[in-house]
């Protein structure tokens, strides 16, 4: 493009040296430059969402998804800025590196109280790796470079503070050779290989010794399904996975348990609590209490980041590499198990356990069993699909009903857990791949947050996609129901109505007035042919299921205190006590409780 006019050229020129050519974002004048040069590029592809949130968390999941090296969203200063925190504490938390394109008050205004004035460097402090704002335009090239580097390097989020007077000020190409000024590359660094060989030793010593290995793999794993499948088949070991790691190694896979956590399974509860040996591949899962008991495991941990290595469970050996090269260079190292007793327990937990969740979802409830809608959607996604899931009830039938296999690739907002990230992150997936279907699990809450408001977002692109298909299931039951089933189990204390109910809203029905489709989902036995017509669909589809609130989230492993706090629920008047009883699932939590506080059903 020759030497860029103004500083708001220049920027996106280093972006796209950077390899940056998609944008999230909602114009304002605090960025305005910005939104004037975009339409003059031909290697820049702008998504306009609803709310600055959105293109937060889109930028996120674009990097999630295998669209982007480094993810970007450009908001306006004050007020846009602000809204933009959420979906940039969703990439630091979950380690993606995103660059964000801050507008800022004018220089020449600063300082005086002006509209929409706000210290972004003291708001970004937090969940920015590095901040800089950008206050001449010799520090475009090394401010931009840095941004992009310590993102990539660190896998985590940059701000590039741009007041909206110096966006229009004009460039400075090519640094002077003289003092204070930086020449800067626009390479990214290497990333970590292989750990040297006598640590690999120590690893393989440890693993070797074991007789009952379990894997924990996270996000990090991704991108070493097959180095890790063959370590977990020369160990005999059993897998779990993080909520992040989820369809890291086929979800059908016999030895593969499961979600670990609160939402995970009894499986992989018990892969942990008997295992003699544990090895941790790109997971830092913050639950403590579902690792093995102190003492019990000796542990190896492998994870490009060394800092995020034993700062869950007392581990031996700490690999710092990438994940794939390191389990590459270890297995040589590894003893192959002639005993498969340990292999053979694993399966007979993850059968057991896949038959308890295949009778849970199939028994009939009140409304429709939210497990069973989901369960059905398992046998028929597209080979090639992208999911997204929202937080509350829908994490949990995904992480315990939907089954992702190889070529399929399911995301959230994994450590914020963040309500309102599901469509965002199908956006996100379905802009950066528009030739793969997208499917997005939600609860009514989240879509009442911003999905309502990002379909027409959804109306906008969607016949620029070569694959028209994104399929938004909204579990309605009028209810906050994950908090419900939190202030039971935690507080002992019936749900509020007041707080806790949300109105009904007739989602198919919005997103046929934007010209897209949908139905109302009520019926058990019409299921699988909603899910076959919305997958088949010549637009984006919404399914407006009719669920029951009522569904026990039972844990993997029931603790004394929370059986007692449901219990105690109840019989506090819970006004849902009865539905609760008379849905008649297997083994809920509020069955325990009843029984261990020798409690009678209700008449």
């Amino acid at each position: 493009m020759g030497h860029p006019k103004n500083v708001a050229e220049h920027v996106l020129d280093r972006l796209a040296a950077w390899g940056v050519h998609r944008f999230y974002g909602y114009p304002g004048d605090g960025i305005g430059g910005i939104f004037t040069a975009l339409p003059k590029r031909e290697d820049a592809e702008f998504v306009q969402v609803r709310h600055e949130e959105t293109a937060a968390f889109a930028a996120s999941a674009d990097v999630k998804y295998g669209g982007s090296p480094i993810g970007c969203c450009a908001v306006t200063s004050g007020p846009g800025a602000i809204h933009a925190l959420n979906g940039l504490y969703d990439a630091k938390l979950d380690h993606q590196p995103v660059v964000a394109l801050l507008g800022h008050t004018a220089q020449t205004a600063q300082a005086g109280g002006y509209y929409q004035e706000v210290d972004l460097p003291t708001l970004c402090a937090d969940v920015g790796g590095y901040v800089a704002e950008v206050k001449d335009p010799s520090q475009v090239r090394h401010i931009v470079d840095r941004a992009c580097r310590t993102a990539l390097a660190d896998r985590t989020v940059a701000v590039v503070i741009l007041p909206s007077d110096v966006l229009e000020q004009g460039a400075v190409p090519e640094p002077p050779d003289a003092h204070g000024y930086y020449r800067t590359s626009a390479v990214p660094s290497t990333t970590p290989g292989a750990p040297p060989a006598e640590a690999l030793r120590a690893a393989a010593e440890v693993l070797n010794a074991g007789e009952k290995v379990a894997i924990l793999a996270g996000a990090g794993a991704f991108g070493a399904s097959t180095e890790l499948t063959e370590v977990a088949n020369k160990l005999g070991a059993g897998l779990s996975t993080a909520l992040l790691g989820k369809g890291v190694v086929d979800d059908r896979s016999p030895w593969n348990t499961g979600a670990i956590g609160l939402l995970g399974t009894t499986a992989s509860w018990h892969l942990m609590r008997e295992c003699d040996t544990l090895l941790i591949v790109g997971s830092t899962m913050p639950y403590t209490e579902y690792y093995p008991a102190p003492g019990q495991a000796r542990a190896v941990q492998i994870d490009v980041d060394g800092s995020r290595c034993g700062i869950r469970y007392d581990t031996e050996v700490n690999l710092t590499g990438d994940s794939a090269a390191t389990l590459a260079a270890l297995l040589p190292l590894l003893a192959e198990r002639a005993d498969h007793r340990w292999r053979d327990h694993v399966e007979r937990w993850t059968a057991s356990w896949r038959d308890y969740s295949q009778q849970r979802a199939h028994e009939h409830t009140t409304a429709l069993n939210p497990e069973l809608v989901v369960r059905e959607l398992s046998d028929r996604l597209p080979d090639d699909a992208l999911v997204a899931a929202d937080c509350g009830t829908a994490t949990s039938w995904y992480a315990r009903d939907l089954a992702l296999k190889p070529g399929q690739r399911g995301s959230l907002s994994g450590t914020l857990l963040s309500m309102g990230g599901a469509m965002p992150y199908a956006l996100a997936a379905k802009t950066a791949h528009p030739s793969r279907p997208v499917v997005a699990l939600v609860g009514d809450g989240a879509m009442q947050m911003n999905g309502v408001n990002e379909l027409i977002t959804v109306a906008r692109y969607w016949q620029s996609w070569a694959d028209p298909r994104l399929v938004v299931l909204v579990l309605s039951n009028d209810d906050l129901s994950y908090v419900s089933w939190e202030t039971r189990g935690m507080l002992g204390e019936p749900p509020d109505p007041q707080s806790q109910a949300v109105p009904d809203v007739p989602y198919a029905q919005w997103a046929k007035l934007l010209g897209l489709d949908g139905t109302e989902l009520r019926d058990r036995s019409a299921i699988g042919s909603v899910w076959d017509r919305a997958l088949a669909a010549d637009r984006p589809f919404v399914i407006d299921a009719k669920v029951d609130k009522d569904i026990p989230l039972v844990p993997p492993h029931v603790t004394l205190q929370q059986a007692l706090n449901t219990a105690r629920s109840q019989a506090a008047g819970d006004p849902d006590a009865l539905s609760i009883i008379a849905n008649g699932v297997r083994e809920t939590v509020g069955a325990k409780a009843r029984s261990l506080l020798g409690l009678a059903p209700k008449e």
